[in-house]
């Protein structure tokens, strides 16, 4: 397993196949790129079906052991159960979604060995959903999140962005996920530095300090340095007492409402525990998901050159807050003058 400067070992990637959606949520960045999003109609940017796997091969020669596919919205992809049923042994797939293309193809997916499903759902108000999505697909979502349940794809993560809109949403989406079996809720905290309107912002600290009162069970998880929330109950491997447990594995069991904060923003822990490198749809290698002058292309795709370019990204990986960013004597994040031109 390749090892950054920063002793970060790289043990997962996330794969954009698209920068194509069927959505115009008002928080998108587009895994960092900002809202690029091109036509429906696929595009001769995109990588093709081969481009994809022989990436995903040279990385597990790397022992990678995770891929996540993600957008734009993925399942515009004709192609992605090939994608999926191609995926290199031993590695584990996940797919984030806006959900509304499961019903139909999610038991295809689970054939061809998708393991996992984020879908992202930012309110159970109707209203309020599509004012976020700037879409009327809300059932869609309901139906593609039952879809994934029924196909066997247990626990379904639903992704939630908390900001200024869908902050007050929070107490009901967690209740949601505590009384419906199979369900779990990642609660992602606004990032203004990728998105912009820094005024939509809200302080994530409020949101655990909530879910602290509200939780029966804390874990603390080594990826990222994340904190779940078990509300409404307690995984299954809890020995009793409110404990913590450093385990980096996704929960198998989904005994009462899990609920994770995704919390990157001016958190040097998460980025000094990140071990993930991204490629965009379009086959540039990328680093960190806040930067954009670091993405590498892989040319024409030959193994050569892939193998080259991910040895080169993960030896020159930065973490982002702590190192590229840090804090001037005010207090205030600056860029790094070590890295400007790099």
């Amino acid at each position: 397993m390749l090892v950054d400067q920063f002793g970060r070992e790289v043990s997962g990637v996330r794969v954009s196949l698209t920068d194509r959606c069927n959505f115009d949520c008002v928080y998108c960045h587009n895994e960092g790129l900002g809202d690029t999003r091109g036509p429906m109609e696929p595009q001769d940017d995109e990588m093709s079906t081969d481009d994809v796997v022989r990436f995903l091969e040279v990385a597990r020669e790397f022992d990678v052991e995770a891929v996540k596919f993600t957008g734009g919205e993925p399942m515009l992809r004709d192609d992605l159960e090939e994608i999926v049923r191609r995926t290199p042994d031993g590695m584990e797939t996940s797919l984030t979604t806006n959900g509304t293309y499961l019903p139909g193809r999610a038991p295809g997916l689970v054939d061809a060995g998708l393991d996992r499903v984020n879908v992202s759902q930012d309110a159970l108000d109707q209203e309020a959903f599509a004012e976020v999505t700037q879409s009327g697909e809300y059932e869609a979502v309901i139906e593609g999140v039952e879809a994934a349940l029924d196909a066997g794809l247990q626990p379904v993560k639903l992704n939630m962005v908390v900001f200024e809109q869908t902050a007050g949403y929070v107490p009901e989406m967690v209740d949601h996920v505590a009384e419906n079996d199979g369900l779990q809720l990642q609660l992602i905290e606004y990032m203004p530095e990728l998105a912009g309107r820094p005024e939509w912002a809200v302080d994530i600290q409020r949101v655990h300090d909530w879910l602290e009162e509200q939780a029966e069970h804390v874990e603390q998880r080594e990826m990222h340095d994340r904190r779940r929330y078990w509300v409404g109950g307690s995984p299954a491997s809890e020995s009793g007492g409110n404990s913590s447990d450093s385990s980096d594995g996704d929960p198998t069991d989904d005994t009462g409402g899990m609920v994770e904060i995704v919390d990157p923003v001016g958190n040097a822990d998460f980025c000094a525990n990140c071990h993930r490198v991204r490629v965009t749809h379009e086959g540039y290698l990328k680093g960190c998901l806040n930067r954009n002058d670091d993405l590498r292309s892989m040319g024409e795709m030959t193994r050569p050159e892939i193998r080259d370019a991910f040895r080169e990204t993960v030896h020159e990986r930065v973490p982002y807050y702590g190192e590229y960013m840090i804090k001037d004597d005010d207090g205030e994040w600056t860029i790094n003058e070590e890295y400007i031109g790099v």
